[in-house]
């Protein structure tokens, strides 16, 4: 596969150093991509590199997965209005673990296989070296004026806050983690976001000017919503790939709420659908956007890669429940955590199980059990046509309510309109 123009059609590619892509088609070539430890799960803002590192190992090369625990230390000033916090080395070696783990899942570590990926921390190289050696080995390959003629530095010196030593210092320390890698590694290229480029251009200079090698890079562009907001962001914050902070259905929701103009791009970036078939997709879409199918694959496909298919399909259920399209059939096929699982931060009331070895009338039930304040307004409610149980709307305020009922355990779900879900649950 040629690479550049695999990632060029899907859009991205924006600043790439010249030679770059005959290196690739020359030979296999190693390259990396640096993660930020900051936190202890990747979000949806780093499934860009991540896609990087697959399409380059798929394109036979060897990818180099760069955990930052020096550099997170430091912190980036790209393009940032101010000084971030510094993390103490205990909470940057969890978050690296953590890392590592999700990782493993995108990548094919198996050291069998010639162009097996790599994890990599740029701590286990600078713990071992010293400020005095740094500045005189390092230092003197970077003038000063070449390192305040990046945009990103320019923008934090015009600006209020100005920019520390340490933060200065960011570039020199990404630079030599490239050289250190194309000499210990063989690695001889770097890839990441384009507010990057300054970074990762110090890097190859660093490796020119240091072993007279030639190193090589390129930059795919930021990821913004159409409408201009930040990527990757929703009223909860971020878009988080570990499934306890944000939840497979909201991680499927995220994609499936998507704008039609941009989940044309996002579906090119963010799966590995061929070019014909996301033509088709697109074409399909746009001549009846209400079916929302390309937002729908682009959820699918996403999901499926981050969190598997089993938790696609909980997550199409999960939405079939909450939307209140599911069938018996669906709640029944979850297991009592899953829906547990699903019903959490629902209203929830409990109920004697002998309440039910006799049955009761559907009115006293949600009247006694709390589910509404009172027998007039469950009576009214059911009259109208507001209320379901287990997916079933409830046509006679006579039903009876007995051990039948029970559906995933001892559990029965009620539904008052389209979206306002209780759970009884009967101990």
């Amino acid at each position: 596969m040629d690479l550049i123009k695999e990632l060029r059609w899907r859009g991205m590619v924006q600043d790439i150093k010249p030679g770059t892509e005959e290196q690739l088609q020359k030979e296999m070539t190693t390259g990396y991509v640096g993660f930020d430890p900051t936190a202890d799960s990747l979000h949806v803002g780093n499934l860009v590199p991540i896609m990087l590192l697959v399409h380059l190992q798929k394109a036979g090369h060897k990818p180099l997965a760069l955990v930052g625990g020096a550099t997170g230390m430091v912190g980036d000033p790209s393009f940032k209005a101010e000084e971030r916090k510094m993390l103490d080395e205990e909470t940057l070696l969890h978050n690296q673990r953590c890392i590592k783990v999700q990782l493993e899942r995108f990548l094919d570590f198996d050291p069998a296989k010639p162009n097996a990926a790599e994890m990599v921390n740029n701590y286990d190289w600078f713990k071992g070296i010293s400020f005095l050696n740094f500045i005189r080995d390092v230092g003197k390959h970077i003038t000063v004026n070449y390192m305040m003629a990046k945009d990103s530095v320019k923008k934090r010196l015009e600006g209020d806050s100005g920019i520390s030593f340490t933060e200065f210092s960011y570039q020199m320390i990404q630079g030599y983690d490239f050289y250190h890698l194309y000499h210990h590694k063989q690695c001889k290229l770097q890839m990441g976001g384009s507010d990057q480029w300054g970074n990762i251009v110090t890097g190859t200079e660093l490796v020119r000017r240091m072993s007279g090698g030639e190193a090589f890079a390129f930059t795919c562009p930021l990821i913004k919503k159409a409408d201009g907001t930040k990527f990757g962001k929703s009223e909860k914050g971020n878009i988080w790939l570990d499934p306890k902070k944000t939840t497979p259905y909201e991680f499927y929701q995220f994609w499936l709420n998507a704008s039609d103009e941009d989940a044309e791009s996002y579906t090119r970036i963010f799966t590995f659908l061929d070019e014909t078939t996301i033509d088709a997709l697109i074409t399909e879409h746009r001549q009846d956007p209400g079916r929302r199918v390309l937002q729908k694959k682009l959820a699918q496909e996403v999901t499926t890669f981050i969190h598997g298919a089993e938790e696609y399909e909980f997550a199409i259920k999960t939405s079939q429940i909450l939307f209140g399209n599911a069938s018996i059939d669906v709640l029944r096929s979850l297991s009592e955590d899953q829906l547990l699982k699903v019903m959490a931060g629902v209203p929830q009331f409990e109920v004697a199980e002998t309440e039910l070895s006799a049955g009761k009338d559907v009115v006293s039930f949600l009247a006694d059990t709390g589910v509404f304040p009172s027998k007039g307004e469950a009576r009214k409610t059911i009259q109208g046509g507001g209320v379901s149980m287990n997916g079933a709307k409830i046509t006679s305020i006579d039903q009876k309510v007995d051990q039948a009922a029970l559906i995933i355990g001892k559990n029965i779900l009620f539904q008052k309109g389209k979206k306002n879900y209780i759970l009884v649950k009967v101990v």
